[in-house]
């Protein structure tokens, strides 16, 4: 295995209807990494802070993201609270989409994190595409 500027990374996302975005933000945050942890946002999340069901159950949404070859491992979380998460799993650095720099709960997440060490990388965000884009699009053409 090379020798990769960071041991342990981790992302989070719900990578509901999977899309080249969502493979770019975990290939590039492997690229940067041994070991690369992938948060999946529980069913229970998503429907608590994006008020809607996910389209795809959250163990289909695990098993699609656990098949990607930059994937070590997989794990459902039910919180946004990345200090809890690395209180549960240890990582060294979390990687997360450039559309949320500047974003408060951001901020917030850098600032704790930076307490312990754990920087907060943000990796280019893949224009064109997003999950509600692909949801509007299947609507407008129905």
């Amino acid at each position: 295995m090379e020798n990769k500027k960071y041991k342990i990374g981790y992302t989070q996302g719900t990578y509901d209807l999977f899309h080249m975005g969502h493979l770019n933000l975990i290939k590039h945050a492997k690229e940067q990494c041994d070991y690369l942890i992938v948060g999946i946002n529980s069913d229970n999340l998503v429907k608590q802070y994006k008020n809607k069901k996910a389209n795809i159950p959250e163990n289909d949404r695990a098993k699609i993201v656990e098949a990607l070859k930059y994937v070590n491992k997989v794990i459902i979380v039910d919180t946004l609270d990345k200090k809890n998460i690395l209180n549960l799993i240890h990582f060294d650095v979390i990687f997360i989409g450039d559309d949320w720099k500047g974003n408060e709960r951001w901020k917030n997440t850098e600032e704790e994190l930076g307490k312990v060490g754990v920087p907060v990388i943000y990796l280019p965000h893949t224009n064109g595409i997003s999950t509600s884009r692909i949801i509007q699009k299947i609507k407008d053409e129905n």
